[in-house]
This record gives structure tokens, sequence and C-alpha cells, in this order.
């Protein structure tokens, strides 16, 4: 890896270790707050890094962009509501990261208005630092919103066809390899099956917009 390509990785750590570690951690939080205890005897509920990602996956993240962190688990049959609990337990690890990426956009808009940073060099790497957190979050609370296993998003879809067994348990037992060959697919064929990045652009800039930042 030459010295351009190091740098531009160490410029998206920050974002991707934030990320992954507060999606993680408010999963196995919000599971602990409903009455499961599975993620606290994990050592889960904690924001140390080390105890979410998983190696593979975080590389995988950095050059390819998919990736993924270690699955919190739990035990519906603990929940004190199960219905409502796994929604909510889906939903905070998304929703985590939109709050992140809300925050970093208010703290960059005040930050780039500011005659803090006067070294035009350090300005622009913390303005890049800044911009792939703030887009990294993005992408990472749409993209488990796709409704497909095992992503967040599938947890609100597999809920509603719960009536259909043989519909649920086919895409239960699948849509892992549904969404990776989607994903490959992608690559091979140069169609975007996900169009994602549009959407994080939209939102992005859209926010930062409407935070002040020009």
């Amino acid at each position: 890896m030459g010295i351009f390509d190091l740098a531009r990785v160490l410029k998206f750590l920050p974002g991707i270790i934030l990320g992954l570690t507060m999606h993680e951690y408010c999963h196995a939080l919000v599971a602990h707050m409903c009455g499961d205890s599975t993620s606290k005897d994990q050592g889960r509920v904690t924001l140390n890094p080390l105890k979410h990602i998983d190696p593979l996956g975080f590389i995988m993240l950095i050059f390819v962009g998919f990736g993924w962190a270690k699955p919190v688990q739990f035990n519906e049959q603990n929940l004190r509501n199960p219905k409502t609990d796994v929604i909510k337990i889906a939903l905070a690890g998304p929703l985590s990261n939109a709050v992140i990426a809300m925050v970093l956009s208010i703290l960059f808009s005040l930050l780039s208005s500011s005659a803090a940073i006067h070294s035009t060099h350090v300005r622009q790497i913390v303005s890049e630092v800044f911009i792939y957190a703030i887009y990294i979050n993005w992408g990472l609370f749409i993209f488990n919103l796709i409704p497909l296993p095992p992503l967040d998003g599938s947890h609100l879809l597999l809920y509603q066809l719960k009536r259909y067994p043989a519909l649920y348990n086919g895409l239960y037992k699948y849509g892992s390899l549904l969404l990776f060959g989607l994903i490959i697919g992608s690559y091979v064929t140069k169609i975007n099956f996900f169009p994602i990045w549009p959407a994080i652009q939209f939102i992005g800039e859209g926010f930062l917009s409407l935070v002040g930042y020009r």
C-alpha cells in the first residue's frame, strides 16, 4: 500500500471505529434494558471497540466498502415485550449512526466557521476526517435498514412475514446469501442494486446545509 493510500485509510478509521462501536453498543444496551442479559454477560454493553469489531469485517469495510461487526446476540424469550423489543433492539444500531452523523455534522459546521485551526494543512486533514466519519455513519444507517438478513432492517420485514411461515423461513435462511449475491453482482455487472451512495450524499449534504455548512 502506498503512502497516499495509507493516509486515506487512517482518515477513515475514526469514523469506522466510532460507527461500528456505537452501533453494536446500542444494540447490546437496548437488549439489556429490555430484560435480556445475554449481551451483558458477553461483555458487549461496553464502548470498548475490541469487544465489537470483527477483524475480517473491519478490513473488508475499509478496503471494499462492505463489512460487518460482531453481531449482538440476545434471547427473545427473555425480553419483556418480545414483539416490540425486537424492533427496538434492531433499530437502536442504525439510529445511533444517524445521531452520530448529525452530531458530527453540527460540530463540523461550527468548526468550519471558526478560526480555531490556523494551519491550512491541519484544517484539511480535520475536515476530511469529519466528512469521512459523517458519511460512513450515514452509510451504516442506510445500509443496515435494508430489509434482508442479517441486516437490522430484516427484523422489520420478518416480523410482518411471520404469518407466512414458508416465506419467513426461506428469507431467514437464505437472506444472507441473497444479500451477498446482490453485493457481488453489483461489483461484477456494475449495476447498482443498492443505490446507497446517492442516498448518503442526499441526506449527508442536506443535513450539513441545514446546520449551516457551506
